[in-house]
């Protein structure tokens, strides 16, 4: 994270990850307005271009060429983006409501979410069907289906143009597949109904082609597992069932307060609602001074506006411009395979060359979000102290544990204190915690803290809530009470509280989950956002250490390993979205089960900083034991061996490898020295390991035994398992 060049003074809150809303970000990332703080809500780390999912079901596309990776674009732009889906807007608090994580407060919002083909009225829909929007869903759903073999049957609901175009993409998918088909397509009135009569009859002769049974005038009376019941009492059989009979806005925006238009959010020229603050664009706003239909050529054009609006909004400014939409456009159609037609001022063109132009246009909007290039670093001062570029080095600084300082360098400097003179403490070999004794009590205490390198202080707030108390919970503790260690990057009173807000709200139902009670803390501004916790917890037994492991005890980790490489990767701009949403989630899960699971352990520590290699070898140090780890079968995170095949490797990394240098040069192996970020807890089991691992597994843990120890005494060795 990096600091913002004045202090946040204003919240901008942006509600979808829609095309209109891409663009504004894209744009905000060449020129940002300094002092306002934006954030970005969306329901996934990715968002599907519309304009090429009929040449993705057809099988033109690949699903990564479908979508935008709004995680690389938010990074690019300086954006905090918070995956959850927005649920509703309260104008009078001015904040915007998620599930499963605390209200979102705004000075300026925009909504761009697009629209449903939801049909929750129709009986079975909601079960054994999928509507076509959102996209992303209906694109997953197809793929699934399309990966099978056998015969197929397919019912795509509503005859309208995208209708037609997904039914003709899904009958050359299957047709390329060799899958012989029957494919329905059922409409309640004409199917393309409304349009001019040349593109209607090219487009009914290219249903025929793909002997598309049509079903016009046909009313759907219910929907099961195996096919559509017509009101008439027919029939159709239908494995996969598609719903696209028009376009309804999403439910929850009728109780938002702001006037709306058939349940759209109605917008004037300058794009907003009636609330001055509340901006709206896209397919689920209606432009009341000049209604058009819903297509993606509005919702593109209106971005420079809307970019300029919130900017002169943010700023105070009253004089903002308006949008006056084209009165036609260029009409692109999908023809199933590599033709399209084509529509404008009442004149139909028709083949190759027309999908060549709309592949050419969808391709260009696209190259917009994959050519993103990661701002260089300014040029360091000259002169300046020698040394000082070597120690800052070609690459920004971690976050997380990849920022920590090297084992070697702590260990050195712990070496000079002397030992506690205490006896009610014990300070344990190896150990991040010490052991308390009270009145026959035994409370063991710690502490850790995390430079953000995420901007969404709920997520990094329960990253850093179980990296810290996975200190307690390798112990076989009980967590009992926790302080918080806060600091924040300069901003306004009002924007500090409400990003305190949110942090303790999330840290609170953090701790309290896992049993324990916040009951204080400090808060300062400083340069960015640190995240730390002081947790102390209770031991019902002997505390589990990291000195009672012995030869033949086999080790078992409880989660996959490189969120190092995944948030360097990320910072550079090299990480897809989905890796890094994926990282993220896996930081977040709770090792609180898995530590419960793991009593039996002859010694326990979480793996954090030094890397697994590192807190095995820790093991082996004070256990007096050497180790074989078993490359193969240790779990790592998606995209994390990509990443280190392209040689993306975390600050920490170098002072890690040298633990082992005599360790196999190769990316996989590289991995095993990667600094881990609320990683899993790492456990020598002494007897019934295959039992334990069933359990934790059970649990939803990506646990694997990865290795067993061994009497050679501080040595490690890492090979293939045998």
């Amino acid at each position: 994270m990096k600091s913002p060049t004045l202090p946040y003074s204003k919240d901008l809150v942006l509600v979808g990850g829609g095309h209109t809303h891409a663009m504004v970000l894209r744009k905000w990332a060449m020129q940002p307005l300094p002092g306002a703080r934006l954030t970005v809500i969306n329901p996934a780390p990715t968002a599907p271009y519309s304009g090429m999912l009929p040449g993705f079901l057809a099988g033109h596309y690949s699903r990564e060429e479908l979508d935008i990776d709004l995680v690389r674009l938010a990074r690019l732009a300086g954006a905090r983006l918070i995956l959850g889906k927005a649920i509703g807007i309260d104008i009078q608090r001015k904040c915007i409501k998620v599930s499963g994580r605390p209200d979102i407060a705004f000075d300026t919002a925009s909504v761009d979410i697009g629209i449903t083909s939801d049909l929750p009225d129709l009986k079975g829909f909601t079960d054994c069907a999928v509507p076509a929007k959102p996209l992303g869903p209906f694109a997953q759903a197809w793929q699934n289906y399309l990966s099978k073999s056998g015969p197929a049957s397919v019912a795509v609901i509503g005859g309208g143009v995208a209708g037609v175009e997904i039914t003709m993409a899904l009958a050359h998918a299957l047709k390329s597949r060799g899958r012989a088909a029957k494919i329905h397509l059922i409409e309640r009135k004409s199917v393309l109904e409304g349009l001019r009569s040349a593109s209607k009859t090219k487009l009914l002769a290219r249903l025929s082609d793909f002997s598309v049974h049509l079903h016009e005038h046909s009313h759907v009376q219910d929907i099961t597992g195996t096919g559509i019941t017509l009101q008439n009492k027919e029939f159709i059989p239908a494995e996969f069932i598609c719903g696209a009979a028009g376009a309804r806005a999403q439910d929850w925006l009728t109780q938002t307060g702001l006037d709306l238009h058939e349940g759209f959010i109605a917008i004037s020229p300058t794009l907003q609602s009636s609330q001055p603050e509340v901006f709206a664009t896209g397919d689920c706003a209606h432009m009341t001074a000049s209604p058009r239909p819903k297509a993606g050529v509005y919702a593109v054009r209106q971005a420079p506006v809307l970019y300029e609006n919130l900017r002169r909004q943010l700023a105070g400014r009253g004089d903002l411009v308006s949008y006056s939409p084209q009165t036609d456009y260029l009409k692109l159609i999908s023809l199933g395979g590599k033709s399209a037609l084509g529509e404008r001022f009442g004149m139909v063109f028709q083949g190759s060359a027309i999908w060549k132009l709309k592949n050419h246009i969808d391709q260009s909007f696209m190259a917009k979000f994959r050519d993103l290039t990661v701002p260089k670093p300014e040029k360091l001062p000259s002169p300046r102290a020698l040394g000082a570029a070597e120690v800052l080095g070609n690459k920004p600084l971690c976050g997380g544990c990849g920022s920590k300082i090297g084992q070697s360098a702590l260990a050195r400097s712990l070496q000079t204190l002397p030992a506690t003179a205490r006896r009610d403490v014990t300070t344990l070999p190896g150990d991040d915690a010490a052991l308390i004794q009270t009145g026959g009590v035994k409370q063991v205490m710690t502490t850790d803290h995390l430079r953000a390198f995420v901007e969404d202080p709920v997520t990094m707030t329960r990253i850093a809530a179980n990296h810290a108390l996975g200190d307690i919970w390798a112990m076989g503790a009980l967590p009992q009470a926790a302080t918080a260690t806060l600091i924040l990057p300069r901003m306004s009173e009002l924007l500090a509280e409400r990003t305190l807000r949110e942090i303790m709200q999330a840290a609170h139902a953090c701790m309290a989950e896992a049993g324990a009670a916040i009951v204080g803390g400090h808060s300062s501004f400083g340069s960015e956002m640190t995240i730390g916790f002081g947790i102390t917890g209770l031991c019902n037994k002997t505390p589990i250490t990291l000195s009672g492991a012995h030869p033949g005890h086999h080790l078992i980790l409880t989660k996959p390993v490189g969120s190092g490489v995944v948030m360097a990767a990320d910072m550079q701009g090299l990480a897809k979205g989905a890796w890094v949403s994926n990282a993220m989630a896996q930081m977040q899960v709770s090792q609180a089960k898995a530590s419960q699971l793991l009593s039996n352990a002859s010694a326990m520590t979480d793996v954090t900083g030094f890397g697994l290699v590192g807190h095995v070898m820790n093991i082996c140090q004070n256990s007096n034991c050497g180790a074989t780890l078993w490359l193969d079968k240790v779990p790592l995170l998606d995209g994390a061996l990509n990443l280190s095949e392209q040689g993306v490797r975390s600050t920490l990394f170098l002072q890690n490898r040298e633990i082992l240098p005599e360790a196999p040069q190769c990316a996989r192996a590289d991995l095993m020295f990667d600094p881990q970020t609320a990683g899993g807890l790492l456990a020598a089991i002494p007897e019934n390991a295959e039992e334990t691992l069933e359990r934790l597994r059970a649990e939803g843990y990506e646990a694997a035994i990865i290795g067993e120890m061994t009497d050679q005494i501080g040595h490690i060795s890492i090979s293939e398992s045998t």
